[in-house]
């Protein structure tokens, strides 16, 4: 999953952006409107975690910027105003959902991924291929029974393998998804994860190498 945070508060900004990384998301940070607009204008997010008070471009003209374009991504807009009356106007602005300051991460992340599935075909809530079994809320895969032990970047490669159902996806897809805007698009991390992946999986192997075109389960 792409995600964007989009928050002035840099402190605040920076530890969103590691539990939703420790999570298997791919972040990136802007740390007001006008970078939040040039970043979503050249990365479909599947989410942006909208800060509503932003200077600058105010999280609201961010908002309406983002619904009036049909851009993919879902927003989740946040404010340290909790009232009915502010939850009402940031939906009416096109928000798919609405979290007030403070707020628990655990929380944010599950919205976060309850809005994301908004923006795809509809995927099971466990992932399961034969004897392989993936719970992406528990963060937990196992095969045969047996528990996989996965780093971050693993797991969210074999759930977006496993969320393909069958499709060929390039190692440029998942460098664009599984990783943030620091990924060297010529770098050879996706092949590299990939084969520690099939050795954690062990056999018969799973995922399948289709020449000069991708990868599938």
């Amino acid at each position: 999953m792409r995600v964007l945070v989009v928050e002035d508060q840099t402190e605040l900004a920076d530890s969103v952006a590691r539990v939703l990384r420790r999570e298997g998301m791919a972040v990136d940070v802007a740390y007001d409107g006008g970078a939040a607009l040039e970043r979503t204008g050249v990365v479909d997010y599947d989410v942006v975690v909208l800060d509503r008070d932003l200077p600058g471009v105010h999280g609201d003209d961010v908002c309406r910027t983002l619904v009036a374009a049909e851009a993919p991504a879902r927003v989740l807009m946040l404010t340290a105003s909790g009232t009915v009356a502010d939850r009402v106007e940031g939906l009416g602005l096109g928000a798919d959902d609405y979290l007030p300051k403070p707020f628990a991460y655990a929380e944010l992340v599950a919205r976060i991924r309850a809005v994301a599935r908004r923006t795809r075909l509809a995927v099971p809530p466990v992932l399961v291929h034969g004897d392989l079994r993936l719970d992406p809320a528990q963060r937990t895969a196992t095969r045969a029974g047996e528990r996989l032990t996965l780093s971050p970047k693993e797991f969210a490669v074999l759930e977006y393998l496993l969320a393909g159902r069958g499709r060929v996806i390039s190692a440029e897809e998942l460098l664009d998804r599984v990783w943030d805007e620091a990924a060297d698009p010529f770098t050879t991390t996706v092949k590299a994860t990939i084969n520690r992946l099939r050795a954690r999986l062990g056999e018969p192997a799973l995922i399948e190498t289709v020449a000069r075109a991708g990868y599938r389960i």
